[in-house]
């Protein structure tokens, strides 16, 4: 057979071949066309759209520093570490732009600010004063160089409760601290505080601090916004900021002022948090620290790490401060 021959019939076998795709294609229907009438329709697919995040996948408190309108603006993004305590001011300004002047209580509070460095040391948790003719609030800080996070905790009047984050920069040699080990004992001065519960990944777990002091339980711990003791939680890595809530209120018949004080949490995602505690005592506020690991939720694996047993608390990321 000649060359001109066998070409022919390879064009006319190709030919072929695509005519039947094409027929195929058309019978079966563009996948593109086959979604967009599904939707036209107001038909759902089984399975949740990548693009839709479940509530389990939904962005945790801290992370933006803009949200539903609401903004965290520093006066001073950056700032010097120094002797002392250093001013700090910021805005909340409104969808309309305007400075937030009108907050509700919660927590006996308007506004919680939660400082602590991007290395989570120098955790600290106080109150600013509202200037209610400008919206500025102000506070001092014990800031050391390095990157800080800055959560304003909040709810707006007639809005929803929201957590900003931003970073303020504080100048100077900045020296990184060693990662925290794991722990679930805390020791702070004459105190020691023990946590007993694990977190798992999109599971309301039961967390129980229990505080002793000179090795005897203390059972006359005094309120502290609402509570025996105040629990933050801060996710490792991005620092996300996650609300936790106290079990029982003070002088409500049934919560006992100690050793043990009670709180539930729920964390998105496997991984190390951070968990800082503010309990009142014989007048005085003092934080115990923890580092512990979540599992993953029942569509993963369970985390296998086992936390150390103890660790004796830092300067860094333990201490004790008055009320504010």
């Amino acid at each position: 057979m000649s060359t001109p021959v066998k070409l022919a019939g390879f064009v006319t076998a190709i030919a072929a071949v695509f005519a039947l795709a094409l027929v195929a294609g058309r019978a079966a229907g563009p996948v593109a066309d086959q979604a967009s009438d599904s939707h036209a329709a107001g038909g759902h697919s089984s399975e949740p759209s990548p693009a839709e995040p479940s509530p389990a996948e939904q962005i945790p408190g801290g992370l933006m520093v803009s949200q539903n309108g609401y903004t965290l603006s520093l006066a001073e993004p950056a700032t010097l570490a120094g002797a002392g305590r250093r001013s700090v001011r910021f805005t909340i300004t409104a969808p309309d732009g305007s400075p937030v002047t009108e907050y509700d209580v919660a927590h006996e509070k308007r506004l919680h600010l939660i400082a602590v460095r991007r290395d989570v040391t120098g955790f600290q948790h106080v109150h600013p004063t509202l200037d209610t003719d400008t919206g500025v609030w102000s506070t001092d800080l014990d800031l050391t160089p390095g990157t800080w996070r800055l959560f304003a905790d909040f709810k707006a009047t007639g809005a929803e409760a929201l957590t900003l984050g931003t970073d303020l920069e504080v100048a100077g040699a900045f020296e990184p601290a060693t990662p925290a080990a794991e722990n679930r004992t805390a020791t702070v001065g004459e105190y020691t505080v023990t946590l007993d519960g694990r977190l798992s990944a999109g599971t309301d777990a039961k967390l129980t601090l229990r505080v002793s002091k000179d090795g005897q339980p203390v059972t006359d711990l005094q309120p502290y916004l609402g509570a025996y003791g105040h629990l933050v939680a801060l996710r490792g890595g991005d620092l996300a900021y996650l609300h936790v809530h106290p079990d029982g209120t003070p002088g409500d018949g049934t919560t006992t002022p100690g050793p043990d004080v009670v709180f539930y949490a729920a964390v998105p995602s496997a991984g190390r948090y951070h968990l800082f505690l503010d309990f009142q005592h014989e007048g005085v506020v003092r934080t115990a620290a923890f580092t512990v690991t979540a599992g993953a939720d029942a569509r993963g694996a369970h985390s296998t790490a086992d936390p150390t047993p103890s660790r004796t608390g830092t300067p860094a990321d333990q201490g004790s401060h008055s009320g504010h």
